[in-house]
């Protein structure tokens, strides 16, 4: 990840997207560490980072502790099914984060969309047998317990939280209808491929032209900094591959090579996750005003 240079911020801006009352404490801290050196203000700046990021994936990271919560000590005897049980955690979830502010009403739109696209295209993976949700459910259409689109939300969630806590802004990203267009394309090709040729390769292609020359600027503290944008999309669904990882682990769910025990999720996902990165990006993208570089978007033109 490259630097730019920046100038500073207002302190406020430090810690944008954090309690107040941790922002007084955190100027602070900064001021300790700066007069220790380059080495120290680097590493607080890169732990920094990892709170940021930890703080963006507040409701996915709290969604897979109540999986594995569930996994371990859920009582199989009881009248309320696991996945019935795991809904109704991840409405309250929602509607906490919510009332208690850590989340905007901007970020729930965003989870919105993303839990009504993740559960269409769930109950026609599960149909065809892509995946497969083995305990029973009240709280279900098809075979799709109804917990399963919040896991989807969570990405949303993720990116639309990230946007604003990092203040991201791109430079020489491509007009936005190409990325939604790409998105289209991508969203259909997870359909399709069970009847028509799988156009994987050539949306592949099609992502890197258009993103080839893309960079995202991001503020940690008080300096932009940057990166590729397709590195970026490409850690990303990696960290959500680990997390699939996990899930399956804790038996949400189970794909056809892990019926008779659990095995590592095929590497191969990561393809279809960075795709499906394409697809959120050009959805949070589009809810956030982005084109028109609003208040709080991120302008994307070139």
């Amino acid at each position: 990840m490259g630097g730019a240079s920046g100038g500073q911020v207002e302190p406020e801006r430090v810690a944008d997207g954090w309690p107040r009352r941790w922002r007084a404490r955190e100027r602070r801290l900064a001021r300790a560490v700066a007069v220790r050196g380059r080495l120290a203000a680097g590493f607080y700046e890169f732990l920094w980072f990892g709170l940021k990021q930890a703080w963006a994936s507040l409701f996915g990271g709290l969604l897979l502790a109540l999986i594995l919560a569930s996994w371990l000590w859920y009582p199989r005897e009881s009248w309320l099914n696991r996945y019935d049980a795991l809904t109704l955690a991840a409405f309250a979830l929602q509607l906490a984060l919510l009332r208690s502010g850590l989340e905007t009403v901007q970020e729930a739109r965003v989870i919105l969309v993303f839990h009504a696209v993740g559960t269409v295209m769930e109950v026609f993976k599960t149909a065809v047998g892509s995946w497969a949700y083995p305990e029973a459910a009240v709280l279900r259409i098809g075979g799709v317990p109804l917990f399963t689109g919040f896991m989807y939300a969570a990405v949303g969630s993720y990116i639309a939280r990230a946007w604003r806590l990092f203040d991201l802004r791109y430079q020489a990203h491509p007009p936005l209808w190409q990325a939604q267009l790409l998105a289209v394309l991508i969203y259909a090709n997870f359909f399709a491929h069970h009847f028509l040729p799988d156009l994987r390769p050539a949306l592949f292609l099609a992502v890197g032209w258009c993103f080839r020359r893309t960079l995202v600027r991001l503020r940690v503290r008080d300096r932009d900094r940057r990166m590729p944008l397709l590195v970026g999309f490409a850690l990303i669904a990696l960290f959500i591959w680990i997390a699939e990882n996990v899930g399956t682990f804790a038996g949400a769910w189970v794909y056809p090579h892990q019926q008779r025990g659990w095995s590592l999720v095929a590497p191969g996902k990561l393809g279809a996750w960075f795709l499906l990165m394409i697809v959120s990006h050009a959805l949070v993208a589009s809810l956030h005003g982005a084109a028109r570089g609003e208040p709080g978007g991120s302008r994307t033109g070139r």
